[in-house]
């Protein structure tokens, strides 16, 4: 009998030590699982938190472009019927080239369009991008000083209207086209700017924007 029990006793705790360690077994399974879960949980918060932040930057980005167009739209439209220049083309040409306003030689010299300049009382010394040889570069110029946007402008449309001074017919192309999609590869055959791809940016940034509403 005694051997009995003991065995019964044996088998009993074996049990108990089978079930405990069961037990723990399950527990160590719920916790792994927990942290599992609740780490994705973070992670999914964190990757949602990056979306929403992301969308509205990109939210007020559009807003601050939006309102730059609308502010330069208007003066673009009255100076532009005085010369056989697009507001489209001067709109999408400011943006492009004054990051919607962003520069600081439109910010602090309310130079729209990266005009040169050589009177230093007139005219700041910057760095800006060019592109040469197939690269941009960065450079050292000086750049005209204006006292508004309007100015700006309508020094620009005073441009294309008159050419440079070594050739007055320097922008006939752009002159003579009557849509903006030929006016905006006009300037690149008339040679306005290095950038290859100039002429595809500026059409872009109208369709995008639908500018063409001021050429109307």
């Amino acid at each position: 009998m005694g051997k009995k029990r003991k065995k019964r006793r044996n088998s009993k705790s074996l049990g108990i030590i089978f079930r405990t360690f069961l037990i723990l077994f399950i527990l160590l399974i719920v916790f792994v699982c927990f942290r599992y879960y609740r780490r994705q949980a973070i992670q999914s918060e964190q990757i949602r938190q990056e979306q929403l932040q992301r969308r509205q930057e990109q939210e007020k980005l559009i807003r601050q472009r939006k309102a730059f167009i609308k502010k330069i739209g208007p003066i673009a439209k009255q100076v532009d019927k005085s010369y056989d220049l697009l507001p489209s083309i001067t709109i999408a040409q400011a943006c492009l080239e004054s990051n919607y306003g962003q520069s600081d030689l439109s910010q602090k010299y309310n130079n729209l369009f990266g005009v040169k300049g050589t009177n230093p009382n007139t005219s700041a010394i910057l760095t800006t991008k060019e592109y040469v040889k197939g690269k941009w570069i960065n450079v050292k110029a000086r750049f005209q000083i204006y006292d508004s946007y309007e100015a700006s402008i309508r020094a620009h449309a005073r441009l294309f209207q008159n050419g440079t001074s070594w050739n007055h017919k320097q922008y006939q192309h752009v002159l003579a086209a009557k849509d903006y999609r030929k006016q905006a590869k006009a300037l690149v055959t008339d040679g306005y700017a290095t950038d290859p791809n100039y002429a595809d940016k500026l059409i872009n940034l109208i369709e995008q924007y639908g500018l063409a509403k001021y050429d109307h």
